[in-house]
């Protein structure tokens, strides 16, 4: 496949402080890349390191089979950039917004045109052309953002948190809108803390941690690095010490928690979990209220490969 980013042995220091230790990755044409990470990871830093937004203190990298630095503005025009952070024009319009940003590009005013009319129905915002920001709610605001960043049609599109704090039906309006977009044939870099939107949206994913891969591949792939093979959940009330540690005891259990009369199991790789449970609770004439067996999720992947501890 034609790869169209190459980070090759990228290193970012502040100080005695590695952000990014010695990384490489691909990226290629036409996929949805996820680039997850905890808080301090070091996700935004290598984004600004491969826009040339932050100088780097070893390695290379190329977009589009060339060398990117600070004065690639031929490469730069080809790629769109959704930062989690809005970045609007108060005092335009969401038409005139969008072709402000567009025209940074496009400077032909018919095709800017219909480029700015395929990006405000791309994200739905017809009905509020007129419409300044501040007259937006949150979640039309952050459909505007992503306007302003693809009306150009970029090949290569950088999207940083762009469903944080919104409602569902624009969750899913943005969700739907990125599909579009790699439809028409972009390659989007996707950062989110939003699991179950990288297992629609993603292609491929790379989890880093302190400056570090520790995971990539397919969603499947990743999940068989867990080792979890199910997860069963049961609702029962004031389950005593004791039949907590006879559970543990159970085949092919890898952890058991209970909280708040919810007890919750992890089983490695094996065969016949549920029936061997559900054999021991009715043994030992234990009452649940509902239980239910799921495989493991990327919120399970994520959780197992990066610690569970809080982040600042």
């Amino acid at each position: 496949m034609e790869k169209i980013i190459e980070v090759m042995n990228l290193t970012k220091k502040y100080k005695d402080l590695k952000a990014i230790d010695h990384l490489s990755f691909d990226v290629y044409k036409g996929e949805i890349l996820g680039l997850l990470g905890p808080n301090g990871s070091g996700k935004s830093t290598t984004i600004n390191c491969i826009l040339s937004l932050l100088k780097f203190n070893e390695g290379n990298i190329t977009i589009f089979g060339k060398e990117m630095t600070p004065d690639s503005y031929e490469t730069k025009s080809k790629i769109g950039v959704v930062f989690q952070e809005v970045a609007v024009l108060e005092e335009l319009t969401v038409y005139e917004n969008i072709d402000y940003f567009c025209g940074l590009y496009i400077k032909d005013k018919t095709a800017r045109k219909n480029y700015v009319n395929e990006a405000i129905h791309l994200v739905g915002l017809e009905d509020f052309k007129k419409f300044k920001p501040k007259q937006l709610s949150g979640g039309l605001l952050r459909r505007l953002n992503i306007a302003c960043g693809v009306a150009h049609k970029p090949s290569l599109i950088f999207l940083d948190e762009p469903t944080v704090a919104v409602d569902p039906q624009s969750r899913n309006n943005i969700l739907d809108g990125i599909k579009t977009l790699r439809d028409q044939g972009a390659t989007i870099v996707y950062t989110t803390h939003y699991m179950e939107e990288v297992e629609i949206l993603c292609d491929r994913i790379i989890i880093i941690d302190k400056g570090n891969i520790i995971a990539q591949g397919t969603k499947q792939e990743l999940k068989d690095l867990t080792g979890i093979e199910e997860k069963v959940t049961v609702e029962i009330d004031n389950l005593e010490p004791n039949k907590i540690e006879d559970i543990k005891k159970l085949d092919n259990v890898k952890e058991v928690n209970y909280n708040n009369n919810t007890l919750l199991i992890t089983y490695k790789n094996g065969k016949s979990n549920f029936g061997n449970l559900l054999h021991y609770l009715n043994k030992e004439n234990l009452v649940y209220n509902k239980i239910y067996s799921e495989r493991p999720t990327l919120n399970d992947v994520f959780l197992e490969l990066t610690g569970k501890e809080l982040r600042d």
